[in-house]
């Protein structure tokens, strides 16, 4: 039996760079690894968290992979874990278990028209992969981005969504849910979005999904009508991650356990599990 690395159970210590409020419940943190070693993640992997007196929690890396010690989060600040997150200030020490799950397949996609459809607080693991493929452009085809959210105060990464909305290799649409007197642009749920472009080739688009699971079940209506395949249809799942390595169950889903077979899965993959979406 190969033994298991510790580094699966053991936190490595990290130390807080930057961290400064994003929306009334999300906060971005730069982080960077102590050993000065590079996290090794793929877009759509999440770490474990931890704070030392108070517990752990799965957050998901928002930036794309380098090859320095440093990584990205935005945390939601919802629990005893996240809040004390949100308490930190820079040179604080925090513990990084992973990174864990399967990750976006980034070879799949190139060559490829994407469609990213982000919902909330979804655009933060999208970003990780977003901000890839944007660093290697030539290498896929149309990219198109959807973002939708409640409201303009819940909007994450605002230089980016104008830099993305500027950029002429980039179709970038943006909604929020209701009319808002801040807010001059398209109002309604982001499947509204769909009509406003053209899927020119669906055979060789991929779109990629990720949000709050209400999103889901009209967000692949939408897809499927457009005519993309059930395998090019990928989804980032949520569930309660606690410990990572597939041990204590909490994220299972039937035969599945979300931290290690995925959070990414296909529709074509997640359609015959019950409770999936």
């Amino acid at each position: 039996m190969v033994a298991e690395p510790t580094t699966l159970y053991l936190p490595q210590f990290a130390t807080v760079l930057e961290t400064e409020p994003m929306t009334a419940t999300e906060r971005y943190v730069k982080i960077a690894v102590d050993s000065g070693e590079s996290l090794g993640h793929k877009p759509g992997q999440f770490v474990q968290v931890s704070v030392l007196g108070i517990g752990e929690a799965p957050i998901s890396v928002s930036s794309a992979p380098t090859a320095d010690p440093t990584f990205e989060l935005v945390v939601r600040n919802v629990g005893n874990v996240t809040a004390a997150i949100h308490r930190l200030s820079v040179g604080a020490k925090i513990g990084i278990r992973g990174p864990f799950g399967n990750g976006f397949n980034v070879d799949s996609l190139k060559g490829k028209d994407l469609l990213f459809v982000c919902g909330g607080i979804g655009l933060v693991p999208a970003r990780s992969l977003i901000r890839y493929c944007l660093n290697n452009r030539s290498d896929f085809g149309e990219f198109t981005i959807f973002f939708g959210c409640k409201s303009p105060q819940e909007r994450l990464f605002l230089s980016e969504l104008e830099e993305w909305g500027s950029r002429p290799d980039v179709t970038f649409r943006e909604t929020v849910d209701r009319p808002h007197p801040d807010w001059s642009g398209h109002v309604g749920v982001i499947t509204t979005l769909f009509p406003e472009i053209q899927i020119a080739s669906p055979k060789d688009t991929v779109a990629i999904i990720v949000g709050p699971p209400i999103m889901y079940r009209f967000v692949l209506i939408e897809c499927l009508n457009a005519g993309i395949d059930e395998e090019h249809i990928v989804m980032s799942l949520e569930r309660h991650m606690k410990c990572g390595v597939g041990k204590c169950g909490h994220c299972q889903i039937n035969q599945k356990y979300v931290c290690l077979d995925g959070p990414v899965f296909t529709y074509a993959e997640a359609r015959h599990l019950k409770e999936a979406i």
